[in-house]
């Protein structure tokens, strides 16, 4: 599964980074989708290997309050749904 996971990383783009959060009712403005996608593409291992790690209230700062709700519950979900296959 992991390289899977990593070969999709390596080919991850801002627009796909922005579809997914537009499909998952996020609207970023352009500076949250560039952190966003800078975060993910550097830290997408570590958070895999161990989500429990991530806390996203450490970058309240980057996004709206909003926004920051919206992934933290996004986050949230596909943890549960797919920690079993990581």
């Amino acid at each position: 599964m992991f390289n899977i996971i990593e070969r999709y990383m390596n080919k991850i783009t801002k627009n796909d980074v922005d579809n997914f959060a537009r499909k998952n009712n996020i609207f970023l403005s352009e500076e949250e989708l560039e952190f966003t996608y800078i975060f993910v593409k550097k830290n997408w291992q570590t958070i895999i290997a161990n989500p429990a790690t991530l806390n996203l209230d450490r970058y309240k700062n980057q996004f709206t309050e909003e926004n920051l709700e919206k992934i933290k519950k996004l986050f949230k979900e596909y943890s549960t749904r797919y920690k079993s296959f990581l």
